[in-house]
């Protein structure tokens, strides 16, 4: 952490973000599963 960072919390619009991109990769990991598993089954 530099001496130059707030100490407080990260901005709103920020924590935002960083819980939609979680989400996203969540929907992600899911989507490669169920395509993995939609490919084992056809092949």
């Amino acid at each position: 952490m530099l001496w130059s960072d707030p100490d407080d919390e990260p901005p709103e619009e920020l924590r935002e973000t960083q819980v939609m991109l979680r989400r996203l990769g969540i929907l992600m990991a899911l989507a490669m599963v169920l395509a993995m598993i939609v490919i084992g089954l056809s092949g």
